[in-house]
């Protein structure tokens, strides 16, 4: 029976109650439209909770290194294009997807039900991103409660450093003038019989900086290898235990909590960008940062090289967080008229232009680092880790007031990595909500808090002696080919299978009518260029494997063979729930495949006054059948 033949329903979000139960979610109020699933408080705690789940660690700790890798400025040209190609179209997509039925990532997929593996495939990666991303949280917890000190713990070689460490780089033997002839000798030949060394003659021993000593032996107590896992670090536990309770605390009542949260966590991060461009441009220095950056440095000829193109691509596509399930999620709360065009354009934006903006700040202070030990610029810039935990706190350690920098700097990590948490947790909670509306409306708290506690437990062999080998190979497999896969997918299934020009009615349905002009530019990427770069960057990606690596270990073979079967676990459920749906069906085969290839019955939008003629017909897309879910087959509706 369709909604709009039950009595029940008034109005958009106007229901009449016969429960006895005086039960109420906390995701929803009495102002929403949707008063089912809930609706964002105002428009501001959506759009901050987007940008926040996009901008994350990579536009701190990737995108300037990369920039500075591949030509410098020239390096902005591939990006841009990238963006309106690749990373925009499919934003824009994922989150008109999740708008006009108000689901998450797996029930979404009643839109083309032979495709629903896809989006089991993205809530499993996210998953797995959610243990190690809140890991790297604690790291930065960790070095946030360590800048409380009136000096640096990592500023100098104290107690835990090797012979190795030095702040300064250690002169093994160089050519110097003797008795009026020149000779090579080692350098305390040199210094104990007062000579100097020839310019450029000077050879230098392997050294570590202090900062790089301190992440290795005191931070991680990092072990050998994968194989030698040693005990549970318990600070770095403690730390992990923390960054859950915060995670836990935002979300206990969704995106009514959660959306209130990251006013703060969303926009101070910019403050502290800021602050840290002022204090770094002030600094000797960092005008030479900023050029090896974006400047005199840039070369143009760069953009002759297939890497650089592959490398935008590849930036654009993680820096936006497509395909992860999480745009669908936090869209589908959403009202139904809400102009996601508009969205999705400011939120893809501001996530581009927050990563140039932070590249300024990291480079005047790396150029400030790089003259104060007199080596060039590209001998001390890095990216990941190595910049977060070791470059940057270095740079840091040699200005004045330095635990204040240190500490405006890891509160920054960590605000802009709980943002992408709240939103990751917030696709897994979605995702039970779809699957047992009922048990989330009165359980969401304690649903909400045991999802955090296992995800915790999980997370534990990331805070072991090996566990930066865990998060290493993690992001190496799951947050690689998996979302590719299922992005290249999505877009094949949505634009070729359901169809994009019927897509594109779908969404004219929430935003108005558009011109066929105005739709020209969003055919040609949906149809054709967007998927092609896709298919490129996961062939070029598969092509170019190699094993993965931490710094110079290598890992052993069963630890690749571990990585080779999380990604099978994350992309296997696509084939499986093809499979299972097929076998459903009825016919033969061919008839199967084509009924499965078709919507679903309760596919279209959720509330009854906003289907119009064109979904008029569609069966109650909250018929308790459909969250019937005993088995395996759990997420096939």
């Amino acid at each position: 029976m369709g909604m709009l033949n039950l009595p029940g329903f008034l109005s958009c979000g106007k229901k009449k109650d016969f429960s006895l139960s005086n039960e109420k979610d906390a995701h929803a109020s009495a102002g929403d439209e949707n008063s089912e699933r809930g609706n964002w408080s105002r428009k501001g705690d959506y759009l901050l909770s987007m940008v926040g789940y996009a901008v994350g660690l990579g536009n701190v700790w990737r995108f300037p290194y990369l920039t500075y890798q591949n030509g410098g400025g020239a390096f902005l040209i591939p990006y841009t294009l990238m963006l309106a190609l690749a990373g925009l179209p499919l934003f824009f997509m994922e989150c008109s997807l999740g708008q006009f039925a108000s689901l998450g990532p797996i029930s979404i997929w009643r839109i083309l039900p032979l495709f629903q593996g896809v989006g089991i495939t993205m809530v499993i990666i996210s998953t797995f991103v959610a243990i190690y991303y809140n890991v790297i949280i604690a790291y930065a917890l960790y070095y946030l409660f360590a800048s409380f000190q009136k000096v640096l713990p990592w500023s100098d070689c104290f107690s835990w450093a090797d012979e190795f460490c030095s702040k300064t780089q250690l002169v093994s033997d160089c050519n110097t003038t003797l008795d009026g002839q020149i000779i090579h000798a080692n350098y305390s030949f040199i210094t104990n019989n007062n000579l100097t060394c020839i310019n450029g003659t000077m050879n230098y021993k392997p050294g570590q900086f202090p900062s790089e000593q301190y992440w290795n032996k005191v931070a991680l107590q990092r072990s050998s290898g994968l194989d030698e896992t040693g005990g549970i670090v318990w600070y770095l536990a403690l730390c992990l235990l923390l960054s859950w309770i915060i995670v836990g605390a935002a979300l206990f009542k969704g995106i009514k909590s959660s959306g209130k949260v990251v006013y703060f966590t969303a926009l101070f991060p910019y403050v502290i960008l800021l602050i840290l461009l002022v204090r770094g441009a002030t600094l000797e220095g960092a005008l030479d940062g900023i050029e090896y950056y974006i400047g005199r440095q840039s070369n143009i000829t760069k953009l002759m090289e297939a890497e650089v193109w592959k490398d935008a691509a590849t930036q654009i596509f993680y820096s936006l967080s497509v395909a992860w399930g999480g745009l669908v999620a936090l869209s589908s709360y959403n009202k139904f008229h809400n102009n996601c065009y508009s969205d999705a354009i400011l939120v893809c934006v501001t996530n581009c232009l927050t990563s140039v903006f932070a590249g300024f700040a990291i480079f005047s202070i790396l150029g400030h680092m790089a003259f104060v030990s007199e080596r060039p610029v590209s001998e001390v810039v890095d990216s990941g880790f190595d910049l977060a935990f070791v470059a940057y706190p270095e740079a840091l350690s040699r200005l004045p007031v330095s635990p204040l920098w240190s500490f405006l700097f890891f509160f920054m990590l960590l605000l802009l990595g709980l943002d992408s948490q709240f939103a990751t947790i917030e696709t897994l909670t979605t995702t039970i909500q779809d699957i047992y509306p009922k048990v989330m409306k009165q359980l969401r708290i304690p649903i909400t808090l045991g999802v955090c506690i296992l995800l915790f437990f999980l997370g534990l062999v990331c805070v072991t002696q090996a566990g930066i080998y865990w998060v290493n190979l993690i992001d190496h497999f799951c947050a690689g080919w998996g979302i590719l896969i299922a992005a290249v997918l999505e877009i094949i299934g949505i634009v070729y299978i359901y169809g994009g020009n019927r897509f594109i009615e779908d969404i004219e349905m929430m935003i108005g009518k558009k011109s066929c002009l105005f739709w020209m530019w969003w055919r040609m990427c949906w149809f054709f260029v967007t998927p092609v770069l896709l298919m490129a960057i996961l062939v070029w990606s598969l092509v170019t494997f190699s094993p993965p690596t931490y710094g110079s270990v290598s890992y052993p073979d069963w630890g690749t063979a571990v990585g080779w079967c999380m990604i099978i676990f994350c992309v296997i459920w696509i084939p499986i729930v093809a499979i299972i749906k097929l076998v459903k069906a009825e016919g033969n085969l061919c008839q199967r495949i084509v009924s499965c290839c078709r919507p679903a019955a309760n596919w279209g939008p959720y509330l009854a006054c906003n289907r119009g003629e064109r979904y008029s017909h569609i069966v109650d897309p909250k018929n308790e059948k459909d969250h019937e879910i005993p088995t395996v087959s759990a997420f096939v509706y």
